[in-house]
């Protein structure tokens, strides 16, 4: 929760909770940053109490976007194009920009509970899905105008569909992939109307996840488990990450894979995943995003605002 919620006074019937909007701050830089995409050549970053951070010099520089209507945290963001984005996050908040994230708009919000969503990710201006709490699951045909629940089916051996759903991403051929928690993937072909689940052999918590140029997908999580597929998600083996730390994102560059965990740590990989070499940064940090600068290099963030990589 971003703050407090707005009590109704006694006899005035039940809690309620008025939003508020994100304040423009001085340090929004050192605050903890939980996702970072591309606006065409901007870098888009979200995070705590609703702060939204734009670079348009490859971060060198970052300024604040100029009007948020929501400071609870934002955990995700995703952008159709240079212009078109989506932002998600508590109390199952769902922002879009149509300027590039300089200012957005609500499209969502549930304040009878706060049933976060964690992941957003959009094919194009006007599909795209957003996944949450306990198999919170929301898919939009018209660029968020409308979202509709899909009802998810339980998972193999399970009697309902319960689990923390913590990352979306997509394949180069618009296949969409979820990971959550208790080894949880699941697999949609049709942008996001029926999903099917797919086993690895993993019980603990998937955090992220991504597809890289060749089709191999990554998908890491809980105490430094990193697993690969190379058949679309049919089948998945155990990568060698080399760290217990808790892997929170997964970057493709051009010849190699960087990941990021807590604990300071960072993996690189070159040999498409399959084997990982992890350092660990001196002041431990606890890496929560990265993004790619170019074929080389990235911008890694945390729970302390923007580290160097």
């Amino acid at each position: 929760m971003a703050h407090p919620p707005a009590f109704a006074a006694p006899g005035e019937g039940v809690v309620t909770l008025e939003p508020r909007p994100a304040t423009i701050t001085p340090f929004a830089t050192r605050g903890m940053m939980l996702d970072a995409t591309r606006a065409g050549a901007r870098i888009v970053a979200v995070g705590d109490r609703g702060v939204v951070l734009l670079s348009d010099d490859q971060g060198k520089s970052w300024r604040q976007a100029r009007d948020v209507p929501t400071d609870a945290t934002l955990n995700a963001v995703s952008f159709a194009d240079e212009r078109n984005g989506w932002a998600v996050g508590h109390w199952g908040v769902i922002l879009r920009t149509g300027d590039g994230g300089e200012t957005w708009s609500r499209q969502r919000l549930d304040t009878s509970e706060d049933r976060p969503l964690y992941s957003v990710h959009f094919l194009n201006a006007e599909h795209g899905v957003a996944v949450g709490l306990w198999s919170l699951l929301l898919r939009t045909r018209d660029g968020g105008t409308t979202w509709e629940d899909v009802a998810l089916s339980p998972p193999p051996g399970d009697t309902r569909a319960d689990r923390n759903l913590m990352r979306i991403f997509a394949n180069h051929g618009g296949d969409l992939f979820i990971v959550g928690e208790r080894g949880t993937v699941l697999h949609s072909s049709d942008r996001g109307l029926n999903w099917s689940y797919a086993a690895t052999g993993y019980r603990g918590s998937f955090w992220s996840g991504t597809a890289l140029a060749d089709g191999t997908l990554l998908i890491g999580g809980l105490r430094g488990n990193l697993y690969r597929s190379t058949d679309n998600g049919a089948s998945w083996s155990a990568a060698a990450s080399n760290t217990h730390s808790s892997i929170t994102d997964i970057v493709a560059l051009k010849d190699k894979v960087l990941a990021v965990a807590l604990d300071g740590v960072t993996l690189e990989s070159s040999d498409g995943g399959a084997h990982f070499v992890a350092r660990q940064r001196e002041d431990r940090a606890a890496l929560t995003t990265a993004i790619a600068l170019d074929d080389t290099s990235s911008i890694i963030f945390s729970r302390t605002g923007i580290v160097s990589d």
